[in-house]
């Protein structure tokens, strides 16, 4: 049988290897020179004009940017129950209320109509996932915060270099949050990037990530160790040089398999859009997952489902939705699959996977 071919992989070359090692022979591996070259660099490139602060994590990103956007106790904000649970748990980890809102069916974001419905005197701000790579609908989304007083968080994890009208994912909220997981469009081995709409959210941001002080000892807030290291932000340098290269073969092989798949729905972009395609995600009206085991068992091609359990059924988040019916939600995650699209795919790779879709697409009709 042919090589599996993983639904996601991370690229690391001996580019990342050799920055790792001139880090560690620096002798200087926390947070320093690069986290703060690695800041500079990130916000140029993707959301110029803005401040970026690098964290340990994409959670920690969201969690410390809600805190520095002044969420606490009290304070609700909207947010899809379709993404992974990250979303959620950083708005219940500042003591606020996650209140969860449906999606639209075709690009998997928040639905403004349905935020506009979930609006109270409570509501401090709305925080749209880009899922997969595609911009939710911030145009309707900011018009509507405006409206209602509240204001609008970003959660960009699998976004870097997503568009909507020549507007860049990043630039339309009071921050927004980057992830740099490894199987995320870039990464720097684990991280994330805060990015601020303004130099105060930003330094109460690096207050927060380090143990409330921007200088030793000088303790300003309570705050926490959600440091970046130096040596994973050398990896990320060498990432940004990078990414824009992959993104445009991940919307290559996006085409391709627009083009090529039969028997499944393939994901529309909307109107304006850049999709980065961190995935490419279809639906399979019928028997998703068997659908699932067959690309494997059968073609030895791996696919990947985000997310079977919507947040509000979650054990640990459901306490926050109690009986609340968001049928667009539910239907998705019976039904979509992501399948590869990953720089790394040959050719053959691609000719493997349309062949496999297609037949065990044909198989189940």
């Amino acid at each position: 049988m042919n090589a599996f071919i993983p639904p996601a992989k991370p690229i690391i070359g001996a580019e990342e290897r050799e920055a790792v090692d001139r880090v560690l022979l620096s002798g200087m591996i926390a947070q320093g020179a690069e986290v703060a070259s690695f800041e500079q660099e990130f916000s140029e490139h993707f959301v110029p004009g803005r401040p970026s602060v690098a964290v340990n994590s994409g959670t920690a990103g969201l969690h410390l940017g809600l805190l520095a956007a002044g969420v606490g106790p009290g304070d609700e904000v909207i947010v899809p129950s379709f993404t992974f649970a990250a979303t959620a748990n950083s708005v219940a980890l500042t003591g606020a209320t996650p209140v969860f809102a449906d999606i639209e069916p075709r690009t998997f974001c928040l639905d403004p109509d349905a935020v506009a419905a979930a609006i109270t005197s409570k509501t401090k701000g709305v925080m749209p996932v880009h899922l997969y790579g595609h911009p939710a609908p911030m145009k309707e989304l900011v018009a509507l915060a405006q409206e209602r007083g509240i204001d609008v968080y970003e959660d960009a994890a699998q976004a870097h270099g997503a568009s909507l009208d020549g507007h860049p994912v990043g630039s339309f909220g009071a921050f927004a949050m980057f992830s740099l997981y490894p199987t995320k469009n870039m990464t720097s081995g684990e991280g994330g990037m805060i990015v601020g709409a303004d130099e105060e959210i930003a330094r109460r941001a690096r207050l927060l990530r380090n143990q409330g002080m921007e200088r030793q000892y000088e303790n300003e807030i309570v705050g926490f160790n959600a440091r970046m290291t130096d040596i994973h932000a050398a990896i990320g340098r060498v990432q940004l040089t990078k990414v824009d290269a992959w993104t445009r073969t991940r919307q290559m092989n996006a085409d391709f398999l627009d083009k090529n798949l039969r028997g499944v729905v393939t994901p529309p972009v909307a109107q304006g859009a850049n999709h980065v395609y961190h995935q490419y995600t279809v639906r399979v009206p019928e028997d998703r997952d068997g659908f699932v085991a067959a690309l494997k068992d059968e073609h030895n091609v791996g696919a990947g489902v985000y997310y079977p359990i919507p947040n509000h059924r979650l054990p640990s988040l459901r306490r926050y939705a109690p009986g609340l019916e968001l049928p667009v939600t539910e239907q998705a995650a019976a039904e979509v699959v992501s399948l590869p699209v990953h720089p790394s795919l040959s050719q053959g790779d691609l000719d493997r996977i349309v062949h496999a879709v297609n037949t065990v697409a044909g198989a189940g009709a």
